[in-house]
């Protein structure tokens, strides 16, 4: 079986705490989109897993990858051979482990006919894995554990951007100035126009310690805000890769062609914004 594993965009990221055992508590709205990796699990006595594909350099093939770990938690004697067509940056701020982890999930959980692991064990991969999980527009709180519904999303295009540099997300965590932040405002969105609005009423807290750790993200969020068409630009996650929100898929794929001409060296490709009605 082949599956999916759509890369996770956080359009707000706010953190609203810090819990006594180091964690930090988020606030944000998550979505999916239609660039990320493929997963592809055959029947085999033991475990086994291959990466290959245009991003697979550096990605390693043993127990320390989350899609082993994954399939580890399940905690049965049962195999598989899994192979990683690996297309999305390292450490970019977009789910790429955590959803890979989550399509292995879904797809061992198929193949070896049994449920998945509880919710607890799941987030103990790491605390993207149960949003990346549900694949699905939502609102994840908590330390990544509390998922909630939210209104209909517009429909609309991100072009995504990454420079190329890895941004660890210890440091960016450790550059925050503080952990005591306002949570969203309410999700009162009717149309396109509001949700821009919305969104241009909301932030990414982690935004400016990433840029401390790594400026280059700078660059990348002005590049994207210069390109026609373009209605807010922003990071995901704890950076680097970075979106620019758009109306359509000409105007997003126009923009992607044009920064890539100016970017050789970027990794750039537009992405429609996944619905609920998507299947992973």
């Amino acid at each position: 079986m082949r599956l999916f594993a759509p890369a996770k965009v956080n359009l707000t990221l706010h953190v609203t705490g810090k819990r006594v055992d180091g964690y930090h508590l988020l606030d944000s709205l998550v979505v999916f989109v239609d660039a990320g990796d493929w997963l592809r699990l055959d029947p085999a006595d033991t475990l086994s897993l291959r990466v290959e594909g245009p991003r697979a350099l550096g990605v390693p093939d043993d127990k320390s990858n989350l899609i082993w770990q994954a399939a580890e938690s399940f905690g049965l004697p049962r195999g598989a051979v899994m192979t990683l067509e690996k297309h999305l940056p390292h450490a970019g701020g977009i789910g790429g482990g955590s959803a890979d982890a989550a399509a292995a999930l879904r797809g061992l959980s198929r193949l070896w006919d049994v449920p998945l692991p509880s919710p607890e064990t799941r987030l103990a991969l790491g605390a993207d894995v149960p949003v990346c999980v549900h694949a699905k527009p939502c609102r994840m709180s908590g330390i990544g554990e509390t998922l909630s519904e939210v209104p209909a999303l517009p429909p609309f295009w991100l072009v995504l951007a990454n420079a190329g540099v890895e941004v660890p997300t210890g440091p960016v965590f450790q550059t925050l100035q503080t952990a005591e932040n306002a949570p969203m405002t309410p999700l009162d969105w009717t149309d396109a126009t509001g949700f821009v609005s919305w969104l241009q009423r909301n932030r990414n807290d982690l935004e400016p310690p990433a840029r401390d750790v790594a400026p280059v993200i700078g660059d990348v969020l002005e590049h994207l805000q210069l390109l026609p068409g373009c209605l807010l630009s922003r990071m995901s996650g704890s950076g680097g890769t970075c979106f620019g929100v758009f109306a359509d898929q000409a105007s997003a794929e126009n923009a992607a062609r044009l920064l890539a001409a100016r970017q050789p060296d970027w990794w750039i490709t537009p992405a429609r914004i996944r619905g609920p009605a998507d299947s992973v």
